[in-house]
């Protein structure tokens, strides 16, 4: 599907540009025309990680004239690996501020906008309307859906993308012209049943594969070339190196962009996603300890059995003393459950208490009621008992 540019021309490039983008210049789909539309273009990237990376770098370097960053976070040492707009000098400092210094490095004629700020249902609206075009290389369902919604209630296209481990995917949504994110995605999977890439990992260069993909379909929606990926669902495989695509129809039935829909403003989008299912909270309230009283149990003999819910890989980066490995999903399947002591108190733990506090759920309905787990899980531990471990 042939979209018409989205943005005008701005009124000239300077000789200074011209030399710039010559080799954009002497494409005919691009052209003078094509880059002026570029220059004209504002667009806002939702993040500055892994796919906000590649993505400001390659817009800056592309020539779009106004690129907003809106990002609260700070650069981490386990952000480097994949996030490539920010260095080893930049640990500690903000990811927006970090993004903007890289980008002015690479184009100094783009007007960087920064928004340090959580994106929230209460900003959302104000922040995305000064934009022609956003690009969302968010990590979580619930800023997801929040975009989602917001680019819908605004007529505002984006272009979506996601990775984990070894896939990515990346999408067009523009509610105007084809189908939204809730019209492939119309309920956000139960807490916990999707690791984030920060339980599960990513391979760096993926940021690299999609968040490429997302620029190239932000260029040829500004300037009105090619056939963006309205409709379409762009799938990657690194391991096996292959792409294939999924047709993705409107949903008439959809809750915000459907024919009747119920979603019509912007809703509580942490309860809509449930980060931690209401089992997991209620199993929570009143079972859960810190990372200090863990380490008096300890040094006190307590009678108690630690179990880590990890997966393998994360165990073998870094551990709690004496916590014994069964990681989550054998809960889940309940073949954990026969091997559990009956003598001893059992102590959970997982990265940060998430996963934990799903484990802890079914403990308490398998008849484990003294069961607990640590908040913080072992990124507390760390941080409070052991601070020379290494945290990920």
């Amino acid at each position: 599907m042939s979209l018409p540019p989205l943005v005008e021309p701005a009124a000239e490039l300077t000789v200074d540009e011209v030399r710039r983008y010559s080799r954009h210049l002497i494409i005919p789909d691009v052209g003078m025309d094509g880059q002026k539309r570029l220059k004209n273009a504002k667009v806002l990237c939702v993040g500055a990680g892994g796919l906000g990376s590649p993505a400001l770098m390659y817009l800056a370097a592309a020539g779009v004239g106004t690129l907003g960053i809106i990002e609260f976070d700070e650069v981490d040492e386990s952000n480097l690996q994949r996030q490539i707009i920010h260095s080893q000098a930049d640990i500690g400092r903000s990811k927006a501020q970090s993004a903007r210094d890289s980008v002015l490095g690479i184009n100094p004629y783009v007007n960087v906008i920064l928004h340090e700020t959580r994106l929230e249902a209460e900003n959302v609206l104000e922040i995305f309307a000064q934009y022609d075009l956003i690009v969302d290389g968010t990590d979580n369902f619930a800023t997801r859906y929040l975009v989602n919604d917001a680019a819908v209630l605004l007529n505002k296209p984006y272009v979506w993308g996601s990775i984990y481990r070894f896939d990515g995917q990346a999408s067009v949504f523009w509610s105007e012209h084809g189908p939204c994110y809730r019209c492939l995605y119309p309920e956000p999977p139960p807490p916990g049943m999707v690791p984030s890439c920060a339980e599960g990992g990513v391979l760096g260069v993926l940021c690299a594969s999609v968040g490429s993909i997302q620029v190239t379909e932000a260029i040829k929606l500004l300037a009105g070339v090619g056939d963006p990926l309205v409709g379409r669902l762009m799938i990657y495989d690194a391991l096996e190196m292959q792409y294939r695509q999924v047709k993705v129809r409107k949903d008439p039935d959809c809750a915000v962009c459907g024919e009747n829909p119920t979603v019509t403003e912007l809703i509580d989008y942490e309860a809509f996603c449930g980060v931690v299912s209401e089992e997991a909270q209620e199993a929570a309230a009143g079972a859960t300890i810190t990372p200090q009283q863990l380490k008096e149990w300890i040094d006190g003999d307590e009678k108690i059995e630690i179990i880590d819910v990890r997966e393998p890989n994360e165990y073998e980066i870094v551990s709690i003393p004496g916590a014994k490995l069964i990681p989550k999903n054998e809960f889940l399947m309940g073949t954990a459950l026969q091997d559990l002591p009956q003598d001893k108190r059992i102590v959970l733990h997982c990265k940060t208490g998430v996963r934990s506090a799903e484990v802890l759920a079914v403990l308490k309905s398998a008849g484990f009621a003294d069961a607990v787990h640590v908040g913080g899980g072992v990124i507390g531990w760390v941080n409070q008992i052991e601070p020379e471990k290494p945290v990920y």
